[in-house]
């Protein structure tokens, strides 16, 4: 066995240059990877830059005719995607780069060679969907990982704590009954979708759980929800591996949303994460978060936890709003 944690990311080689005033710009990629360091793990933690996903991996996830478009896109220069994704000629590499994280940390896991991965690239990724950018995201490295597992025969529950749902995901896979994708996240919100009542298509019942949040939810409803309601549909699941979509703009400093978590929230979540997956079966992939100081207290709260390391630098938070989320959940998943 390697390092405890292997971190994948090519933040000396990020190209995708958008400006300083976007809200998914290089400064939350430098201050995600800063939580290594601040939560005392650098001594745990081997550095490797990802190799670039190539096409036919992209479209595991992806239509080819899209991935073409956005090489061609950014070959061309780049521009504007939609009102909120930015593509430039560095993007496509970037990008690739970002997804081939993910295929990386597969890679280290089934190898034996660490026991916990983190993709840390961008930009994010779940909110695109098979055949188009959208909310900063251009291709779906959550989702890219997740079809390659599925492919080989394995289950795979993809975990969304980002505060924003993660449309792209669902949507991939929301006839697929070898994946169950479990999205907590504040509604409404961007980008309108994740209703409750979105439990899988008919080809994959039961393997979709969304629960949507209003503002103000804070930790004790999110640790309830995991217990009473995430826990049990995916030990009803019984993954081979987990991969966390974890995006950090749930938490209570972040100017995009309105959750009110806190570090020591997210390490108690992942704590909870780790007992749904087999040891060393267990990736965590960089979503959204747009608070420097969030995201780097956040980041390094969560390995910590996920590694057994005790790293807490703010208080856990509380209250009953949105409980009655998790009541409705239990319900309509028939947990009472």
């Amino acid at each position: 066995m390697g390092q405890p944690l292997v971190v994948f990311s090519a933040a000396e080689r990020d190209e995708h240059a958008t400006p300083s005033w976007h809200p998914e710009n290089r400064a939350r990629l430098d201050a995600a990877l800063a939580g290594v360091g601040e939560a005392g793990l650098l001594d745990a933690t081997e550095w490797r830059e990802p190799p670039e996903a190539s096409i036919d991996e992209l479209a595991l996830a992806h239509d080819p005719l899209y991935v073409d478009a956005v090489r061609r896109f950014c070959e061309a220069g780049g521009g504007d995607l939609d009102p909120d994704t930015i593509a430039t000629a560095g993007s496509w590499a970037t990008a690739r780069r970002s997804a081939g994280a993910v295929l990386a940390a597969i890679d280290a896991l089934e190898a034996g060679e660490c026991d916990l991965a983190f993709s840390a690239g961008r930009p994010p990724g779940h909110h695109a969907v098979r055949d188009r950018a959208m909310g900063f995201c251009l291709f779906n490295n959550a989702a890219v990982g997740a079809a390659r597992l599925a492919g080989r025969g394995e289950r795979v529950v993809v975990l969304d704590w980002d505060v924003h749902h993660g449309n792209g995901t669902q949507d991939i896979f929301y006839d697929d009954p070898r994946v169950l994708y479990v999205s907590t996240h504040e509604s409404p919100l961007y980008p309108g979708t994740g209703q409750l009542k979105e439990t899988g298509g008919e080809a994959a019942p039961g393997t979709n759980l969304n629960l949507p949040f209003p503002a103000g939810t804070a930790g004790d409803v999110y640790r309830r929800a995991f217990d009473e309601v995430v826990t049990p549909v995916v030990e009803r699941f019984a993954p081979d591996w987990l991969i966390v979509s974890a995006g950090y703009d749930g938490h209570r400093d972040d100017p995009l949303a309105g959750i009110g978590l806190t570090a020591a929230d997210y390490a108690d979540l992942a704590v909870r994460a780790a007992r749904l997956a087999p040891a060393g079966r267990t990736l965590v992939v960089l979503e959204g978060g747009y608070s420097p100081r969030a995201l780097t207290r956040s980041v390094g709260a969560t390995l910590a936890a996920l590694v057994g390391v005790e790293y807490r630098p703010e208080p856990a938070s509380g209250g009953e709003v949105g409980l009655p989320t998790v009541t409705a959940a239990r319900q309509l998943w028939e947990l009472t």
